[in-house]
């Protein structure tokens, strides 16, 4: 009887380092908070009138007619239409827990594109979150704007007084409070932004690695090729809507780490970055004191090609937090036939939307992170019936296209938030458009996982 008994204890210490070594680690949902999808604030009353609305240029041109074009997620109806009235509470693209419990939360560009966001304003909110009742009160609002020119190039808003930022001047995913400044990371550039905590940009700073500008093809200078069949050149080493996603900062503020959503372009090899294989976003260290980056860096692994990355934010001096996910979105419950697409069911399920804890090792040579563990987003737990959504299986899943929220919040609990798109995603359901949403997951395990 004992050998057996030591023999079952042996398997199960088996079974359990075997799960160790996977990495994956469970997460307990504690609240669950919806900000309804079409919440809408009002632009300040010295922005330009073109400014009081939004979403008018969604469809390559004008629309002034307040609800006459509907919102699609693909092919899918999504039951939110445009133009708005007002601005949307909308494009959750970074996220920061401050002391008195309450959260800033960034906006991005808008609409999705430079070319279509031209009347979508740029701000942060600080939102106080009731995790017992599930609702979500806005405390204040912060909208960018560049009164004293600081921005290098023209903005839509050039020619007012107060130079309100849009959607169409930067794209803003991720963001740090360091003293009385806000640092902001750019997709489009991309560009780091420092502002006051009133909005008021300082600076504006290109992205420099291996010496070299860092440049989309949205940043400011490169021009379309002038011939059909011609190619950007050296003029373009980062693939549009791959500048920055995540945006965190050393504890003592010292340093920013920026990372780009997806890897640089290998004009040696003419691919992008990867390594073994597998493509590779970098981290980029900045000098907050000397307000320049510092030629320091790591890689970012992804787990497949394609994959993109979601937030970044530090838990101490070393390890960190990141998003990784996929594409996709939706549920198997909803799903269209196998091989088919249709406008009220899911054609590209989700299936790869985690939490990573990594550690920021040796930064010479440009060394991957190490990634410690991981929690899986498409099964929260959920023994105490907190979620405020139907569960999937028994579990809670976060099926969004974009999730782009993540920060601690203490030595237990972490808080995950999606980016809605609105009005152009339906990840929990086919035709209704995504709620701006907020999960407290208690992942203490997780956080301890060396």
């Amino acid at each position: 009887m004992r050998i057996s008994f030591l023999c079952s204890v042996s398997l199960a210490l088996m079974m359990s380092s075997a799960a160790f070594a996977e990495g994956d680690f469970p997460a307990t949902l504690v609240g669950h908070a919806v900000l309804p999808a079409q919440t809408f604030i009002d632009a300040p009353t010295d922005a330009p009138a073109e400014l009081k609305t939004s979403g008018k240029y969604t469809t390559g041109r004008r629309v002034e007619t307040p609800g006459s074009v509907m919102g699609k997620s693909y092919e899918r109806p999504t039951g939110v239409s445009v133009p708005f009235k007002g601005q949307p509470l909308q494009g959750h693209s970074g996220i920061k827990t401050m002391p008195d419990g309450t959260f800033w939360v960034l906006t991005d560009n808008g609409m999705g594109s430079r070319y279509n966001s031209a009347d979508s304003m740029l701000y942060l909110n600080r939102h106080k979150i009731d995790w017992a009742s599930g609702k979500i009160e806005r405390q204040e609002t912060i909208f960018l704007h560049d009164p004293d020119r600081k921005v290098p190039f023209r903005i839509v808003h050039e020619d007012t007084a107060k130079r309100y930022l849009t959607g169409a001047d930067f794209d803003t995913e991720g963001f740090q409070v360091v003293g009385d400044n806000i640092w902001i990371g750019d997709e489009f550039g991309p560009y780091v932004l420092k502002t006051d905590k009133a909005g008021k940009v300082l600076a504006v700073f290109e992205t420099i690695a291996d010496g070299k500008p860092v440049r989309s093809p949205d940043h400011w200078s490169v021009q379309t090729p002038a011939t059909p069949g011609a190619s950007y050149g050296a003029a373009v080493n980062l693939r549009r809507s791959k500048g920055y996603e995540g945006f965190a900062a050393s504890k003592d503020g010292t340093f920013l780490y920026a990372l780009l959503e997806g890897p640089l372009w290998d004009a040696e090899k003419k691919d992008v970055e990867k390594l073994d294989g597998k493509e590779a976003a970098r981290i980029l260290e900045f000098d907050v004191a000397a307000e320049k980056f510092t030629g320091r860096f790591w890689h970012y692994v992804f787990e497949a090609n394609g994959h993109a990355i979601g937030d970044f934010n530090m838990i101490d001096g070393t390890t960190g937090l990141i998003i990784e996910r996929d594409n996709g979105e939706g549920t198997a419950d909803k799903a269209c036939p196998q091989g088919s697409r249709g406008e009220s069911c899911f054609a590209d399920l989700a299936k790869f939307k985690r939490v990573y804890k990594i550690e920021l090792g040796d930064a010479a040579a440009g060394k991957p992170v190490r990634k410690i563990a991981y929690i899986d987003l498409m099964k929260i737990q959920d023994p105490n019936k907190k979620a405020r959504k139907p569960l999937n299986d028994g579990v809670l899943t976060f099926p969004f296209f974009t999730i782009e929220n993540v920060d601690v919040v203490d030595d237990r609990h972490i808080v995950v938030g999606n980016d809605n798109n609105l009005p152009f995603s339906t990840s929990r359901e086919p035709n209704k458009a995504d709620d701006n949403e907020f999960v407290l997951l208690d992942v203490a395990e997780f956080l301890k996982a060396k």
